[in-house]
């Protein structure tokens, strides 16, 4: 088994991180439904809480189901992770900052 890593090697999840998992992505999906269905913040407030669970859900599932971590084996894929989202914060947050802008310096009146 020289060439073969074996099982114990990784990091494999239990039952109980899974059910933990599992709950907390349903709490942090609960919130923001339970938000927009009664009404009961303002549009900015309720577009901060269903961003800021989202990001909460997503950390919640990187961790809990893919067992992402920053162990010396799994470094390779946090890097490539963490360049990823890198360009996808420069892509869209370059195109709405473009956007506004063509929608301030397009207004007439």
């Amino acid at each position: 088994m020289s060439g073969h890593a074996s099982h114990e090697e990784h990091s494999h999840g239990s039952v109980k991180s899974y059910v933990m998992g599992l709950i907390l992505s349903l709490v942090l999906t609960i919130i923001p439904f339970g938000i927009v269905m009664t009404g009961a913040l303002g549009t900015l407030a309720t577009a901060l809480i269903i961003v800021a669970t989202a990001v909460a859900q997503l950390l919640v599932q990187l961790v809990l189901f893919m067992h992402m971590n920053t162990k010396a084996d799994e470094g390779w894929n946090f890097m490539s992770f963490v360049f990823t989202i890198s360009i996808l914060v420069l892509v869209i947050g370059g195109s709405v900052w473009i956007m506004y802008n063509l929608h301030q310096n397009m207004m007439i009146g």
